[in-house]
């Protein structure tokens, strides 16, 4: 997730939602200026989509690193997260792609829908 605030000054938080080793979602990256530069180019190499909220990023800004999202914020990041996730379907779809979970369905019960 990535904001510019001026062209000199971007900011930028860096989400990972891994559970069941963390409840929430947590800040594995943040950072404004350079940092923020290096954060953006570093998810673009990796194809990791990138969605520009300025009030989001300024809470998450506000957060350590590593710390996992409080509730309050659940809500927006959920908000987010479907849409990352829409992207990544939407991505498979598009290069025919199915994740593991869903071979496994077509071996188990025949084709999947």
């Amino acid at each position: 997730m990535a904001h510019k605030r001026a062209r000199r000054n971007p900011y930028a938080v860096a989400l990972e939602y891994a559970p069941p080793e963390y409840a929430a979602p947590r800040v594995t990256a943040r950072g404004r200026g350079e940092m923020a530069d290096r954060i953006i180019r570093a998810a673009r190499q990796a194809g990791v989509p990138i969605r520009e909220d300025r009030d989001l990023v300024e809470l998450l800004m506000q957060l350590d690193m590593n710390e996992c999202i409080p509730p309050d914020l659940y809500r927006a990041v959920a908000e987010l997260l479907v849409f990352i996730y829409g992207l990544n379907e939407q991505w498979k779809k598009d290069h025919g792609l199915r994740c593991a979970h869903d071979r496994q369905a077509r071996t188990d019960d025949g084709p999947s829908p």
